[in-house]
């Protein structure tokens, strides 16, 4: 399971988190910096490694369940 967070604006792609990373990844300039920033803060990178567990491994029997 992994737990991915794009950031889009005009459809397109800017910056992610992925969990298998580890961390914000900029696809454009703006997103590099945007990744740069967060990356620099270890309570925000904390959280987003935390959703894999809140969000995905908490609802994944449910979403099984339901197919």
């Amino acid at each position: 399971i992994e737990f991915i967070d794009s950031y889009y604006y005009n459809k397109l792609e800017y910056t992610r988190f992925s969990s298998s990373v580890g961390k914000f990844v900029g696809f454009t300039e703006r997103g590099v910096k945007n990744a740069e920033y967060w990356n620099s803060d270890p309570s925000k990178l904390s959280a987003m490694r935390a959703q894999k567990e809140v969000y995905c491994l908490n609802n994944i029997q449910n979403w099984y369940n339901n197919m």
